[in-house]
């Protein structure tokens, strides 16, 4: 079973400038934190990383019991976008996930991480607005690029991206 957590409240730290004992101070400098909200952190070491995040006591959760995982502690969903992001055959990889008005969405040419960021998207057109945004800022070609959700979308956005790209991968066309 995977328990995502859908906390918009993360950041990516250079495992050599991460020490534990900051992680609060961190996430700090990019996140209003609340009272409420635990600070945790996850190794992500494909990347050579450490994902830093908060979750408010209250935050929701999205689980996949089809998912068999070794990991049964809520993690982010930034942590499962940039674990799965390899998985994409293409050289451009383009991973996303838009749930209850947030868009997490992590790019990488090869091995190299581009972007690992979340949006707050409230609909579907300003979920297209933060793809386009953020591959125009890569100067990547959605034309020549597979965009691939973890989770699954509706069939209007998946009908919308397919003007823009070469394919849309979505939970049920793939194995991400």
């Amino acid at each position: 079973m995977e328990i995502s957590l859908l906390t918009p409240k993360c950041a990516l730290v250079p495992e050599d400038f991460f020490r534990p004992e900051a992680c609060h101070e961190l996430l700090s400098e990019v996140f209003m934190l609340g009272v409420e909200d635990e600070v945790a952190y996850k190794a992500v070491p494909q990347y050579g990383a450490v994902l830093v995040y908060a979750a408010a006591p209250d935050c929701e959760a999205s689980v996949d019991e089809n998912i068999i995982s070794d990991e049964e502690v809520p993690l982010p969903e930034m942590y499962f976008i940039l674990r799965d992001l390899q998985k994409c055959p293409e050289y451009n990889k383009i991973l996303c996930t838009w749930q209850q008005g947030v868009l997490y969405m992590a790019i990488a040419q090869g091995r190299t991480l581009l972007l690992a960021n979340t949006y707050r998207a409230v609909d579907a057109v300003t979920a297209q607005y933060f793809i386009h945004l953020a591959l125009k800022s890569l100067q990547l070609n959605p034309e020549v690029s597979t965009i691939a959700w973890r989770k699954s979308i509706d069939r209007q956005l998946e009908m919308d991206l397919y003007r823009y790209f070469k394919s849309v991968d979505t939970p049920l066309s793939n194995s991400i």
